[in-house]
């Protein structure tokens, strides 16, 4: 049995497996993310992307840890253009085809394997202001969409016995029918934010592209700090730009390669 051929890479601890659309074909992707995905029994990740490629093209699709799909993740998808400029190294951009539309990441550096892109996540959409009964409190919080759905708490306290508590009850709050994201954001300076990050499918993370993303245009929007910010989780510092000119947000940061080997899957 050849088993499933993988590449796991990280962004900030944000870890995604890469797997080729031909290694599953006639499996069923949302038990083998699962399988795959187990930090015991698996191989362990936040999530698995399932490629196909085209030239310096790739379209994805993602799914969580515990199977669910998801449209976007802005470290998932540099993860996939570290891999695709791996294997073609005098490509210097990327487009990542995703539920949520193309995403074009810019190489800006490298060292070694690991690779930092500014990637185009587009325009956020739908932002709101929201005040929820959520794990016996009330809270206000800004709801988004960045490609996919984000919750944010400004001026959050960061306390962890608080963040345990609140993440899972406002991923699944019913004013969210598919779940979200969830950021805790702390301001630290008109430039500089710190996040906790509650994700979708999966609970506690090191990072999230997206929501950083989702927590940079919160605090800007409602007056908290620049449009230019470096926004700080536990497994490092991301720079979000989002530009007034035309609405865009730019994402930068770097990825990682792991491991690549073959997985022999339990689950048909």
């Amino acid at each position: 049995m050849a088993g499933i051929f993988v590449v796991k890479r990280h962004a900030y601890g944000n870890d995604f497996l890469l797997v080729p659309e031909q290694e599953i074909a006639g499996r069923d992707p949302t038990a083998l993310a699962r399988e795959m995905c187990h930090r015991q029994t698996g191989i362990g990740a936040d999530g698995m992307m399932v490629y196909t490629t085209t030239g310096d093209r790739v379209k994805m699709r993602l799914f969580n840890a515990d199977g669910s799909p998801s449209e976007v993740s802005g470290n998932g998808v540099r993860c996939l253009a570290a891999l695709m400029v791996r294997d073609r190294p005098a490509t210097l951009s990327v487009t990542v085809d995703t539920i949520a539309g193309p995403k074009v990441l810019d190489l800006v550096a490298r060292s070694g394997d690991t690779l930092t892109f500014r990637a185009s996540m587009g325009r956020p959409d739908d932002i709101r202001v929201l005040d929820l009964d959520a794990a016996g409190e009330r809270v206000r919080v800004i709801a988004l969409s960045v490609g996919n759905p984000q919750c944010v708490l400004l001026n959050d306290p960061l306390d962890p016995a608080r963040y345990h508590r609140l993440g899972p009850a406002l991923e699944h709050h019913p004013v969210f029918p598919n779940r979200t994201n969830v950021s805790f954001l702390r301001v630290e300076a008109p430039d500089r934010v710190r996040i906790l990050i509650w994700e979708r499918g999966v609970g506690p993370t090191t990072a999230s592209g997206t929501g950083a993303c989702g927590a940079a245009v919160a605090a800007a929007a409602h007056g908290c700090t620049a449009r230019d910010v470096e926004v700080i989780s536990p497994g490092g510092s991301q720079r979000v730009e989002w530009r007034k000119e035309d609405g865009q947000i730019y994402l930068t940061g770097w990825a990682r390669l792991v491991l690549e080997g073959r997985y022999f899957a339990v689950s048909a």
